[in-house]
């Protein structure tokens, strides 16, 4: 029920307001059954704005950390997530993928959708990058379409780090509902799962129109965090003149 107030009632209105945005390729989304939405991720209002303008409930694995912060605006932000049904997910240790996996298979099984965001985390400078096989291992073992999604602008009105959005006009865009029966009973096959994820990276490149990096967001993300702190340490030790 409260999914259903912050939808249509509170949150939904108010962002379809304030950034009007372009929808293109709605009808892209089956009316009924299961099924994966596969986007790029470049901002936290990606988490509202796509579920704001979808006709049906979508659930989206969220990562663990929105459920367990400090002090009271850590205890709003899981019950936020918690009342709009989404999934806590924890990304850390060897068992990570298969929980998230198992998690997402439940939801598929339920035939509702299924929200992921192939990168794994937030893009930290815009650009598109390699994804993750687990939405391949996902749409291979439950035998469900993938529909790519781009959202475009959320970057601009709200990159990571920034609290509040800039209140700008964005676009979301569906593409075709992909299958990918003809790899039947192949899920644990790595080559097949990341040809998968490939060919879905690819639409999603087509639909956003980014910059493609093939290499991991998270693995670039922390050799830039390293980089600083070197370049912070240099300038703390250099002698003054």
């Amino acid at each position: 029920m409260f999914y259903h107030l912050l939808k249509h009632v509170f949150l939904g209105p108010l962002l379809r307001l304030l950034f009007r945005p372009r929808i293109e390729g709605l009808e892209n989304i089956p009316a009924e059954g299961a099924a994966i939405i596969a986007g790029n991720h470049l901002s936290f209002s990606d988490h509202f704005l796509m579920p704001a303008i979808l006709k049906r409930r979508i659930t989206f694995l969220a990562k663990a950390e929105y459920f367990t912060g400090p002090g009271v605006k850590g205890r709003l932000t899981a019950a936020f997530f918690r009342s709009a049904g989404q999934i806590p997910v924890d990304r850390s240790g060897k068992d990570a993928g298969q929980a998230a996996l198992r998690e997402g298979l439940g939801v598929l099984a339920e035939g509702e959708l299924l929200g992921i965001y192939p990168e794994g985390t937030r893009s930290h400078d815009g650009r598109l990058y390699k994804g993750k096989v687990g939405v391949a291992a996902m749409a291979l073992g439950a035998g469900v379409p993938v529909v790519p999604c781009a959202m475009v602008g959320t970057f601009e009105i709200q990159p990571p780090g920034q609290k509040i959005p800039k209140i700008r006009r964005v676009t979301i865009r569906f593409g075709e509902p992909m299958e990918f029966s003809r790899y039947a009973g192949m899920e644990s096959e790595r080559a097949v799962l990341r040809a998968v994820t490939d060919e879905i990276m690819y639409a999603v490149l087509e639909l956003s129109g980014q910059e493609y990096v093939d290499r991991y967001a998270g693995e670039v993300k922390a050799e830039a965090e390293e980089a600083r702190k070197k370049a912070r340490r240099a300038g703390r030790a250099r002698p003054s003149p």
